[in-house]
């Protein structure tokens, strides 16, 4: 046996019936961060919104509010009685969450233009995200579960299907910076929505999942959403095609009549 008990979380794994579905008002509130990164894009990088792609911000903030409360809705389990956990406070929640918006909008903007002002490379500023968040880490780590893990080993645990997911999380972590670097955080948003949309689409078939009326109408939301926050971008590409075909046919007109002339 091991000089040391295992870590709780492996003598004591959390069963499903246990679990109570988070409150839907916490995530609906946390999805307002969409609105937050596009109010620091303005402030912090002069990025320029039409008032169809401020539309189409609420609409994406919208529709991911509906998925996501019907998410916790369908989630198991049942809701937990004041007995059950310590006593929580609804406004101190709220107030976390709202915190949190801010500041992962704020992160986010900073980061892009750290990116994009600097000039420093992606892979750098990875490491350098990376360090801090590994510090982090290991410190909440050693406070939490420190002799267990000193006793059983750093990697205790560990199998393919964990090994899976912490090589997901990295490539993820890879693949933000690159859109982040080449697009922005706004369209970031956009295709964090899409994929809520494809978890919860996936789990139709994993968990059973029943889309209602709500998850339907979310979808329809963020769809449309994604359409009219790319429609101002198309259309100015349209104007610039126009006015640089109006400019060509200009210069021919001009470099025929030089040749009449001649």
């Amino acid at each position: 046996p091991p000089p040391f008990p295992p870590p709780r979380w492996v003598t004591n794994p959390p069963t499903v019936s246990r679990i109570p579905p988070p409150p839907a008002a916490p995530q609906v509130t946390y999805q307002l961060k969409i609105l937050t990164t596009a109010l620091f894009s303005v402030l912090l990088l002069g990025t320029s919104l039409s008032r169809l792609q401020w539309l189409s911000l609420a609409l994406l903030f919208a529709g991911v509010a509906l998925v996501q409360a019907e998410q916790a809705r369908a989630a198991p389990g049942g809701s937990p009685s004041p007995a059950e956990g310590p006593p929580q406070s609804y406004a101190v929640g709220l107030a976390a969450v709202a915190a949190s918006c801010l500041s992962s909008g704020f992160a986010g903007v900073y980061f892009e233009r750290l990116l994009k002002t600097t000039g420093g490379s992606i892979w750098v500023r990875n490491v350098q995200l990376g360090a801090v968040g590994t510090a982090v880490g290991l410190a909440a780590m050693v406070a939490a579960e420190g002799s267990a893990v000193a006793g059983l080993g750093f990697f205790y645990g560990y199998n393919p299907a964990v090994w899976a997911v912490v090589v997901n999380q990295a490539a993820g972590g890879l693949l933000v910076a690159v859109v982040v670097r080449y697009a922005d955080n706004i369209l970031k948003g956009f295709a964090t929505a899409l994929s809520i949309l494809a978890s919860t689409v996936a789990s139709v078939h994993l968990f059973g999942f029943r889309p209602r009326g709500p998850f339907l109408a979310g979808t329809a939301m963020v769809l449309a959403a994604v359409y009219l926050y790319g429609r101002p971008r198309a259309a100015d590409a349209a104007a610039s095609a126009d006015a640089e075909g109006r400019q060509q046919q200009q210069q021919q007109q001009d470099g025929g009549g030089k040749s009449v002339g001649a």
